[in-house]
């Protein structure tokens, strides 16, 4: 069970910096969207937890183009061909600004789920 969440995640294609927690796949897409970067298969390494369990870690992206300005405070996890929200965490809040050129690094960062008590 706790494998297949995992693969759930592992199933995004894109990877957001939101300027906002979104909702909707609207919101993390477009909305709050401020860079996003595509994600494949390879971006998702399952392993044993740090504690318990299991947990998924989403590579890092660097030089990822930043789109629209405004203070990154959230990322989004989506899958773009049926418009699904799959993830949303908070991350370490940074202002970006978009010049054309601009860039944001992602870092590697996981999502556990611990064995059952």
């Amino acid at each position: 069970m706790i494998d297949a969440s995992l693969d759930y995640v592992a199933t995004a294609t894109r990877m957001i910096a939101c300027s906002a927690q979104p909702t909707t796949f609207t919101e993390a897409n477009a909305t709050f969207a401020l860079a996003d970067v595509t994600m494949a298969g390879g971006d998702f390494t399952k392993a044993n937890g740090d504690t318990s369990g299991r947990k998924v870690t989403m590579a890092a992206k660097t030089g990822v183009l930043i789109d629209t300005s405004g203070t990154a405070n959230h990322v989004a996890l989506v899958r773009v061909a049926d418009s699904t929200l799959i993830y949303v965490t908070t991350c370490t809040s940074q202002a970006l600004t978009a010049n054309g050129s601009n860039t944001v690094n992602f870092p590697a960062w996981k999502i556990e789920i611990a064995d059952p008590a």
